[in-house]
């Protein structure tokens, strides 16, 4: 057709038109998140574990990025890929602070945190996120603000399986360190999948940047 052109980075103007089962995903995934953000941070907590708070701040971002992504559905792509960059940035800030906070708690040792717990709380914490990552599977090959979802989504439920492994190390030797390892392994992830993010977003708003304006058809 006259006037369209094959991708979306056509104009940065443009809007797009909402998918209604992309937005109730959102609300879905938004409303796990911030459930199980409130229930795995005071069992971190309780159970003085590194990796259950890692786990839980996780969950608070991810509630922060669907809600941002329920704001701009629809929008320009322009705005939507600012959005990813924003999402992205958060992550590999978040995974930095894991990474120092786990680091500190091995240099000046702690309490070893409660294994049942951990466990308890990691399955079903696995048990949401599996969910959600199954509902926003469809989504993970779309434009960076969608595919930034489906990452945030892919991360916590690899994150939620490291959570049990560490409550099994902790277990089995006694000590903290399990706990330690773990908290930096899910900095880690958020720290790659936040580059991933970033790299896309940024290449999607050069291509912006590059493409043509849209001459309205006389």
């Amino acid at each position: 057709m006259a006037g369209c052109c094959e991708h979306d980075t056509c104009a940065s103007n443009a809007t797009a038109k909402v998918d209604p089962v992309w937005r109730r995903a959102l609300w879905i995934a938004l409303i796990v998140n911030a459930t199980m953000f409130a229930a795995e941070i005071a069992a971190g907590f309780a159970a003085d574990s590194s990796a259950l708070q890692a786990d839980a701040l996780d969950f608070l971002g991810d509630s922060a990025n669907y809600a941002i992504s329920l704001g701009v559905a629809g929008m320009g792509l322009a705005i939507r890929s600012r959005t990813a960059l924003f999402k992205g940035a958060t992550l590999l800030l978040l995974g930095a602070w894991v990474v120092g906070s786990a680091g500190w708690r091995a240099v000046t040792g702690g309490d070893v945190p409660q294994a049942e717990v951990m466990g308890i709380v990691g399955f079903a914490a696995l048990g949401a996120n599996v969910a959600v990552a199954l509902l926003l599977l469809r989504f993970r090959r779309g434009d960076a603000d969608m595919r930034s979802v489906w990452i945030c989504s892919r991360n916590d439920a690899i994150g939620n399986v490291a959570v049990m492994l560490a409550a099994l190390g902790v277990f089995g030797t006694g000590t903290l360190w399990p706990d330690v390892i773990v908290a930096v392994v899910m900095a880690t992830l958020a720290i790659t999948g936040g580059w991933t993010i970033v790299q896309q977003a940024r290449a999607e708003m050069r291509a912006i940047t590059k493409a043509p304006s849209v001459v309205p058809a006389e």
